[in-house]
């Protein structure tokens, strides 16, 4: 979820959703209730339910749980929820649960990132943010995401200008410089944007993320696809640069305000003429 939605009125919970944080109470009282009886030692019980065979617990996976149920109180005892509905968030989840463990890039850090960071577990998850001051109070919270602020050149007034004359703009605006060594060197599974802001003129819009995500997707080594989530899809800026960059022939699912795509790299692009990303 991209900071932005921090700013402007947040959404609370729906009486629908009231009773998903009665389940989910619940189950986090199922889950004190068993560990305050089991003996020490003692995890069959509670593997058994996480559909684990009963085994010794190694410091790895143990972390991985931790992270999860820090997720799971972290949104029951919230009023705050994430940006993305539910089928919007099903359609990562769904590739997660067949990727993970990967390398999972976020665009923006905010209350949804627990959340994120808990659905791929023994991978590596990053997140990318704007504000260093919001990606502090965060790291307060939740010191074990792993998230850098960075800094943006462009600005979303410029968006028109910069969709015209990127093939000729010597100094490549679109391009995302200064950022972190891991933001270049690694290979990303996943890319999910829903930031920075891009409501504002001022804001720096999300068309060097949306860029930057075709870019590296083509520049995967590795097998399979890339897969892309982009949010907001409902703004002009974002549907314009998805459909310059992203392609609509590399989309395959969406939901209310969210598109998948899934970009193979350049090597694997069979009718490909090197005019245009698409």
């Amino acid at each position: 979820m991209s900071r932005e939605d921090n700013v402007m009125n947040r959404h609370y919970f729906a009486d629908g959703r009231k009773l998903s944080l009665v389940a989910i109470a619940g189950l986090i009282a199922g889950v004190i209730l068993i560990l305050s009886f089991r003996k020490p030692g003692d995890y069959s019980l509670l593997c058994s339910l996480a559909k684990f065979r009963a085994q010794p617990i190694h410091e790895g996976e143990f972390s991985d749980m931790e992270t999860q149920l820090q997720a799971i109180v972290h949104y029951a005892t919230s009023k705050i929820v994430p940006q993305q509905n539910y089928g919007e968030i099903s359609i990562t989840f769904d590739v997660l649960k067949k990727r993970a463990p990967c390398n999972f890039l976020v665009f923006g850090l905010g209350y949804d990132s627990l959340m994120w960071n808990s659905l791929n577990p023994h991978g590596k998850t990053t997140f990318i943010e704007e504000d260093p001051k919001w990606v502090e109070i965060v790291l307060k919270t939740a010191p074990d995401l792993h998230a850098y602020p960075v800094k943006y050149r462009a600005e979303l007034k410029e968006a028109d200008d910069l969709l015209s004359h990127y093939r000729s703009d010597p100094a490549c605006r679109l391009a995302l410089t200064g950022f972190p060594d891991e933001f270049y060197d690694t290979e990303w599974d996943l890319i999910m944007i829903d930031a920075p802001r891009g409501y504002l003129p001022e804001a720096p819009g999300r068309m060097a993320a949306i860029f930057s995500a075709a870019v590296m997707a083509r520049n995967r080594k590795g097998s399979g696809v890339t897969h892309v989530f982009l949010h907001d899809i409902d703004r002009r800026v974002e549907k314009l640069f998805a459909n310059e960059f992203l392609c609509k022939k590399y989309l395959v699912k969406g939901f209310g305000r969210l598109w998948h795509f899934e970009i193979p790299s350049a090597v694997n692009m069979t009718t490909h003429d090197g005019s245009g990303f698409c």
